[in-house]
């Protein structure tokens, strides 16, 4: 059985960690955290692109050296993914020999099989991108877009790819194989850049201009441009492990799809003989409160102090709940605290402590055995299949926002069960029939519990522990097994109370 390999872009280390590297890491966790759920062995990628030219510069304004410099950064970056409880397997770093030797073997083998050469290039060069652009590149009024930063132009001797001679066959791959992309319609972004010839890829950089970078194999004069070093990152983590490789899905930025991911990347491959992902996955971007994220301006979200406010779990949910994978989506605190207060805790919440609290009242903290269930346990049952089986197909189709929207409308569901049956009202009463629905209440609420929170583990796995400790209850079955409604809960102690979305101060 074929390994389910799954990996997010690196990240460069010329900063700190922002609200979208916080996103692109939660999302891909929830799809690896799925895919074991389901059964499937599962290797987890991320990491850090750690050369280039833009690094080296900011480490002499730091008076440092590079390596030091990019040590720094790369540890912030695991400590995101500390703090955001990713379940990465490998966190791989390019400036990592297992990595090099990987990077110069293709080099090398590229080299010799004619698809690299060398030659002279005058042009236009963006420090700030470290590429060299072109005209179509400028303005209308002939000026450069702000992204490029400061362009020069230079002359120089280097390297270059041949990607024009792979260009047809790209096209059509894209064209044939509809899960290549996705979403689908950004295929359509990526044919429209391949109807212009394409430029052959320089993938040098003179050794007196870039010291920091993976020195050719073929030419110590040289080294590698950073993009073509960094995208075989997904390969050299895993060229040593069997049946790991192809990834299933490389999760990346919308604005790293086109050129790098979706031409420079399969072109590599397909010149170097190794197998094609079989999907990229390229996701939208986060606004702030309306505007675009800048630090500059101070409109920043630091992922890590709403983790430490609210628990990392209520910004797992709100990041996959807010955004639809694909399209971009806006940050706001006022929307954050919506969904917390209405969502996780007056609904989730509310159903935890409303279940203790008239389990301990009625049942002496024991949840009772369910009795012969009647119309309104068959209702929530017959809800439960179908959002069990509606919540793993929007899963599996990345449609994670709808998911956490069906399984909080069966909580929702729940509590208005609760409503209905009263129980704190049946509890009052000595009537033997009263008191069997009582019991019979209380047992759906907390089996009820138990599946919401055994729905909810690829997005909120902290929460779904918490929720499993205050029932009393450890799962030994698989996965899909405890999806199933049943009894397994009959006799568990469960606890006096708990608070798991705490009310903001302030």
């Amino acid at each position: 059985m074929k390994t389910f390999y799954v990996t997010t872009a690196i990240d460069y280390t010329n900063g700190s960690p922002h609200l979208g590297h916080a996103y692109e890491k939660v999302l891909t966790d929830v799809i690896a955290r799925f895919r074991r759920l389901m059964g499937d062995p599962v290797w987890f990628l991320t990491g850090t692109d750690e050369h280039g030219q833009k690094v080296q510069q900011s480490a002499r304004r730091k008076n440092v050296e590079p390596q030091a410099f990019v040590d720094a950064v790369s540890a912030e970056f695991r400590t995101l993914c500390a703090k955001l409880e990713i379940s990465n397997d490998d966190f791989i770093r390019t400036t990592e020999d297992r990595h090099k030797r990987v990077v110069q073997a293709i080099l090398q083998q590229l080299h010799d099989q004619g698809d690299i050469y060398k030659a002279d290039y005058t042009g236009f060069y963006s420090t700030r991108q470290e590429q060299f652009l072109q005209e179509k590149d400028r303005n209308p009024d002939g000026s450069w877009p702000e992204i490029y930063g400061e362009v020069t132009q230079i002359t120089e001797s280097n390297y270059f790819f041949r990607l024009q001679r792979h260009q047809a066959w790209l096209a059509e791959h894209i064209r044939s194989h509809e899960a290549f992309i996705f979403p689908r319609y950004r295929a359509k972004q990526v044919l429209e850049f391949l109807k212009e010839p394409l430029n052959d890829l320089c993938i040098s950089r003179p050794r007196e201009r870039l010291e920091w970078g993976i020195p050719l194999p073929f030419d110590s004069g040289f080294v590698t441009y950073v993009w073509f070093d960094a995208l075989l990152n997904y390969y050299s983590a895993v060229a040593d492990k069997p049946g790991v490789w192809p990834a299933d899905f490389h999760v990346i930025g919308k604005d790293i799809l086109v050129p790098p991911h979706a031409v420079y990347w399969p072109i590599m491959l397909k010149a170097a003989g190794i197998a094609l992902p079989k999907s990229i996955l390229a996701h939208g971007w986060w606004s702030i409160n309306g505007a675009k994220m800048a630090k500059s301006t101070g409109n920043f979200i630091h992922a890590a102090e709403y983790c430490d406010t609210y628990g990392v779990d209520a910004l797992r949910y709100f990041l996959m709940r807010e955004m639809s994978v694909g399209q971009d989506s806006d940050f706001s605190q006022a929307q954050f605290l919506t969904r917390y207060t209405t969502e996780l805790a007056n609904n989730l919440g509310n159903l935890v402590n409303r279940t203790l609290n008239m389990t301990n009242r009625f049942a002496a903290a024991t949840v009772p055995e369910a009795g012969p269930a009647e119309a309104p346990e068959r209702e929530l049952q017959t809800l439960w299949a179908q959002t069990r089986d509606e919540v793993i197909g929007l899963h599996e189709s990345f449609q994670f926002h709808v998911a956490l929207e069906r399984t909080f409308a069966f909580v929702t569901a729940t509590n208005a069960y609760i409503d209905k049956l009263a129980p704190w009202k049946l509890g009052k009463s000595t009537e033997p029939a009263d008191q069997a629905r009582l019991r019979m209440a209380l047992a759906t609420m907390a089996e009820a519990l138990r599946l919401a929170a055994t729905l909810l583990a690829p997005v909120m796995p902290g929460t779904t522990d918490k929720i499993r400790g205050v029932l009393g209850y450890a799962p030994a079955a698989a996965w899909r097994d405890e999806l199933n409604w049943g009894t397994s809960l009959s006799g568990r102690k469960v606890a006096a109370t708990a608070i798991l979305f705490p009310r903001p101060q302030g």
